[in-house]
């Protein structure tokens, strides 16, 4: 089931690498769209090369216990390698200088073969064993394998990290920081292989299959890097959703405030009976328009002096200081509605300060009103305290 997982986070970052490629073709240079396909090719053939299906399907002999043995290391290099080169020709463009780490990738995947071939793995099983005078060569080549690895995904992660601690928030940034965790999973699944360093070099032999915690991290870090390689294509679909989503949820929570101001001031509801009509997002400014509208016609009615003892009142009652503002506000505006019911009116206006300014927008203003809406709910300990400090 697990490995199943695997394999299907494989496939979702792949389809997403793909998007990327079809997507990027003409806003990108070609060899730079290669080296990430490079990559996620070299990850999904280094999973598959290793898996028990694949060591089913080659049967035991010579395939199984060389060519699938080195080829997952070879596949795990040179998608390593492939990163190096992406990162480099997307960040310096045509002047980036990839020939120095393509040698070094070169010369390692060549000293890689040489060191696994000396050491003469014999298969026994879903173990590699190794002879006593196979076995320096073969730790050799995993401490080949995880210096070349060291040396470039902390390269990889420098660049990453950097980038993205000095990017504006926004897609660009949160593609970055999806970069890093992909970067770090691929440093997981690469140096997974310490543990069969100690075990070679005690017992001689090592699994000679890949592991499904290793299987795992390979389509972690095959999903997070296709993921912020690809935000551009996907973040506006998912930033749209949940801008909906925010727009529903302050609309329903600004509902009680809206409900007493309906009731007050019935004229402020422009179409009571399509509640959602035109998208969440347009419902919420209706709401928040018809909410103002009724401070508008209540406005003769708010006593200008009760702010002051309002706030007074929410600090006896330990109002925490963040909720004293729209405590006060939800208390002026029971207040005024009470006023406006006995027909009672004020010569002079209280200061409206602590509302949002007539310009602000309307993300601004629901974010106020979720607040004296949520104040409203829980007025009252403080309308008691007022009263009791009004003189009779």
């Amino acid at each position: 089931m697990i490995e199943s997982l695997a394999y299907y986070l494989c496939l979702a970052g792949f389809a997403g690498f793909g998007y990327k490629l079809i997507e990027a073709r003409r806003s990108q240079p070609a060899r730079t769209m290669w080296f990430l396909a490079g990559f996620g090719i070299c990850i999904a053939a280094g999973i598959v090369v290793l898996t028990p299906a694949m060591s089913a399907l080659a049967g035991p002999g010579p395939v199984a216990e060389w060519v699938l043995s080195l080829a997952g290391d070879e596949l795990k290099l040179g998608a390593i390698g492939f990163a190096v080169a992406f990162t480099q020709s997307v960040w310096r463009g045509e002047g980036a200088r990839l020939a120095p780490h393509a040698l070094f990738t070169g010369a390692t995947m060549v000293l890689l073969a040489v060191c696994f071939a000396l050491s003469e793995p014999r298969r026994i099983g879903d173990s590699t064993v190794f002879s006593d005078a196979g076995v320096p060569f073969a730790l050799a080549d995993k401490v080949v394998f995880l210096l070349y690895s060291l040396v470039s995904l902390g390269l990889l992660f420098a660049v990453f990290v950097r980038s993205a601690w000095h990017a504006e928030p926004g897609p660009l940034r949160a593609g970055l920081w999806l970069l890093v965790v992909g970067v770090g999973a691929a440093t997981g699944w690469t140096f997974w292989d310490v543990d069969d360093v100690v075990q070679l070099a005690k017992t001689a032999r090592i699994g000679a299959r890949e592991d499904l915690p290793s299987s795992i991290l390979a389509a972690v870090t095959v999903v997070f890097v296709a993921a912020g390689a690809t935000l551009s294509a996907w973040s506006p679909a998912v930033t749209s959703v949940l801008g909906r989503f925010r727009a529903y949820r302050a609309y329903r929570r600004i509902e009680p405030l809206w409900t007493a101001l309906r009731t007050a001031v019935p004229g402020i509801a422009l179409d009571p009976g399509r509640k959602l009509a035109g998208g969440a997002e347009f419902a919420l400014y209706r709401r928040v328009i018809e909410i103002r509208d009724g401070h508008l016609a209540l406005r003769a009615h708010f006593d200008p002096d009760l702010p002051a003892r309002a706030e007074a009142a929410a600090r006896r009652a330990r109002v925490r200081e963040a909720e004293v503002a729209a405590t006060v506000e939800a208390v002026t505006l029971a207040a005024a509605i009470e006023a406006g019911r006995a027909g009672r009116r004020f010569e002079r206006e209280p200061d409206r300060s602590e509302q949002p300014e007539a310009d602000a927008d309307v993300a601004a203003e629901a974010a106020w009103l979720v607040q004296v809406s949520r104040a409203w709910r829980r007025r009252d300990a403080v309308v008691e305290k007022v009263e009791a400090a009004t003189p009779g």
